[in-house]
């Protein structure tokens, strides 16, 4: 019955989209067919509430397949894992074998973190759209990346085209949670998706200035290592009418104060200095000129001190730990038995997190109090450039920008590829995102991206896959 009813929700959804399709085209005949099926697949998927909970992941990833079966891969090209009410969907693209190298991978994520209704001007989980934008949760983090990539699929696959190794679809099901599904993949199912290297649509893109112009293009090589701590504090408690000298609550309160003061050593790789100095010849100013002389000497104390004092950039050149949840005592009216607190930390690239634990505790400086990791965390390790992947994304951004600046980065979030990097397969973000700053609003409300780099950016991995494989 679940099967069945899920069926009927896909081919609903199927119907309703190819009718939304056509009322498009006939709002805006300079629309193609590869740009409607474009909008049809995105629309359907915004519409599935692929939040944790929800169980609308399989959902999602039978109705990817089904399109994908529609025009040619078969029942052996595709793989849907399930994993509790989560799924990993994973499609091969074979290919000549003429090339004599292994498969490229190509990373999305088809969850999302949750959104109601509140503060929303439309439906989080309704295509929705105004002059300028596509907005719906997931709209940019990262259905637009899921889409792109299934409609390239398609669109090869139309054409006929053989590409000299195979290629290799694999969209993780809770990357915005547990990254249960990426860890089966990578640590039961490497069969499935063992490649030379990847291309993760979740990071990188292009960024705009407040009037459009193109500043700069920055794929992904490197992230932070994500861990959280708990630290909790414990008392025999008593009675609030008769307050102990020790306390639960003051004494984790102290501890916190002192991680809020602490200030991890400034480090550096080859990846950031790159990026942050095609960010600061762009920039400008007492800042940019920072970030510059950071880039050419990392261990100039002046530059470094201005670095500090910008909020877009102290938390990059270092080891962040900061303290993002809170819970402690039983009632009002009795002392605390615990106190426990949970410290986010971001580790610089070839820190373990083994050695941050450590430091904590050096900081903390009380050994009555508990510090754990919630689970096992996977360092993760730097992608150094390859010259292959610069050529296909210079080509791909050049296409739309000519001539544009093209620089590796290090991003302070975390996304699937940490898992694939730690496993030896080099992963580079090359979204084809191209937006203003703070305009996609992913997490949050109103989440969005522009109409044109919608459209513009659905060439983007047709130009990268020939070029790496034709």
């Amino acid at each position: 019955m679940i099967l069945q009813n899920q069926t009927y929700h896909i081919l609903f959804a199927t119907i309703f989209a190819l009718i939304y399709a056509a009322t498009v085209h006939a709002q805006d005949p300079d629309l193609n067919a590869h740009q409607l099926k474009a909008l049809e697949i995105y629309r359907t998927i915004i519409g599935m509430r692929t939040a944790a909970d929800y169980n609308k992941v399989p959902e999602m990833a039978a109705y990817l397949a089904n399109q994908l079966k529609e025009v040619g891969f078969t029942q052996n090209d595709i793989h849907i894992l399930t994993l509790d009410e989560t799924a990993a969907l994973v499609v091969r693209y074979p290919g000549d074998g003429s090339a004599g190298k292994k498969p490229i991978l190509f990373l999305a994520h088809m969850d999302v973190v949750d959104a109601s209704t509140d503060g929303w001007e439309h439906d989080p989980f309704q295509l929705t759209e105004d002059n300028e934008f596509f907005l719906g949760r997931g709209s940019s983090d990262n259905k637009y990346g899921v889409m792109n990539l299934v409609q390239t699929f398609i669109r090869l696959k139309q054409e006929g085209f053989t590409p000299t190794r195979d290629l290799i679809l694999a969209f993780s099901g809770d990357e915005e949670t547990t990254q249960g599904t990426t860890s089966l993949l990578v640590n039961e199912r490497l069969d499935l998706i063992d490649a030379e290297f990847a291309l993760n649509s979740d990071s990188g893109g292009g960024s705009l200035a407040e009037d459009g112009t193109p500043l700069a293009y920055t794929f992904q090589s490197a992230e932070k290592t994500y861990a959280t701590f708990e630290i909790t504090a414990r008392n025999p408690g008593g009675h609030s009418a008769a307050p102990r000298k020790d306390n639960a609550i003051y004494e984790l309160a102290a501890a916190l104060l002192k991680i809020r003061s602490h200030r991890f050593p400034v480090m550096s790789n080859a990846i950031l200095r790159e990026s942050l100095k095609a960010k600061g010849e762009q920039m400008g100013g007492v800042l940019g000129n920072a970030l510059v002389a950071y880039s050419n000497d990392p261990k100039n104390e002046e530059a470094i001190y201005t670095i500090l004092q910008s909020e877009d950039y102290d938390h990059v050149i270092s080891t962040t730990c900061v303290a993002t949840m809170l819970r402690g005592g039983q009632v009002e009216n009795a002392l605390p038995l615990t106190a426990t607190a949970s410290v986010n930390c971001r580790i610089f690239p070839g820190t373990e997190v083994r050695e941050i634990e450590k430091k904590l505790a050096e900081i903390i400086a009380n050994d009555a109090l508990e510090i754990k990791p919630l689970e096992e965390y996977i360092d993760s390790p730097a992608s150094e450039p390859r010259m292959d992947v610069t050529r296909a994304i210079s080509k791909a951004v050049h296409n739309r920008y000519p001539g544009l600046n093209i620089v590796p980065s290090m991003s302070s979030g975390y996304t699937d590829a940490l898992y694939y990097r730690r496993a030896g397969i080099p992963t580079y973000g090359v979204s084809s995102r191209f937006t203003k700053s703070g305009i996609s609003n992913a997490h949050g409300i109103n989440e969005r991206i522009p109409k044109a780099t919608f459209f513009e950016g659905l060439n983007h991995w047709m130009v990268i896959i020939k070029e790496l494989t034709e």
